[in-house]
This record gives structure tokens, C-alpha cells and sequence, in this order.
């Protein structure tokens, strides 16, 4: 991992998806493809091989944690750093997406001045599962 410039935004509320884009792009000067779903993400990330995904862990359909593992079985983004944003932040829940194989999560409500920073911070400083 040594370059963070594109991102894949996974986010089912319209709202949400449309803030973090501008923190993302003005703040972080981030190239973001957005996705609406976990149906979407698994389509568009093989095209777009971005360097991180984040991933809402609560969608409807298909949730953050099933996107995840059926990322992980798709050789050509299998490797791609996911960091999980959510407002389940209980330390049990924290410890066990961790585990689940994400570098990292983001609270929510989320700061958009402060989302590139600590994206940037997850990805070169990916914390291990300590469960």
C-alpha cells in the first residue's frame, strides 16, 4: 500500500453518499466512484480497482459484512484495503469488523473535515483484529 487516490463509496442514503463525495473530492483531492449498494460495488469495483473501499455496514439487501467476504472472493479486488463506516460502534461490534478483515471503521455521524485524514491515517496505519 503506497498510494491512496481512488476510493469506492458504498452508501445506500442519497444524503450521506453526497457529503462524504465532497469531503472526499475537495477535502481529500480523492478520486470517488460512488455505489448505492453491495449489489453495485461488486460490479463497479473490478472496473474502477480502486486503492480503498469503504463500505456502509447497514444496507438494505446486501449489508457491509456480505459485500465484504464476496469482495474477497473476486481475485481482481480480493486484496483491496475496505474500511467499514457505521453508527454500531459498540466495542464488541468494533472488535469484530475488525476481524472480519477491514483496516478500519468510521464512525457515524462521520466529521467530512476530518473523513480524508483519518482514511489516510487507517490506510498506512491498518490496525490488526485484537480479538
Amino acid at each position: 500500500m503506497t498510494e491512496l487516490r481512488k476510493i469506492l463509496y458504498v452508501e445506500d442514503e442519497a444524503d450521506i453518499r453526497e457529503v462524504a463525495r465532497i469531503s472526499l473530492e475537495m477535502i481529500g483531492g480523492f478520486e470517488v466512484s460512488i455505489c448505492a449498494s453491495g449489489e453495485q460495488c461488486l460490479e463497479l469495483a473490478p472496473e474502477v480497482k480502486p486503492d480503498l473501499i469503504i463500505l456502509d455496514v447497514m444496507m438494505p439487501g446486501m449489508d457491509g459484512p456480505d459485500t465484504l467476504q464476496l469482495l474477497k472472493s473476486i481475485p481482481s479486488v480480493a486484496n483491496i484495503p475496505v474500511v467499514f463506516m457505521t453508527a454500531k460502534v459498540q466495542s464488541h461490534e468494533m472488535d469484530s469488523y475488525r476481524c472480519a478483515g477491514v483496516l478500519g471503521v468510521i464512525a457515524k455521524p462521520f466529521d467530512p473535515m476530518t473523513l480524508p485524514d483519518r482514511l489516510r491515517e487507517l490506510f498506512f496505519e491498518p490496525k490488526v483484529c485484537s480479538v
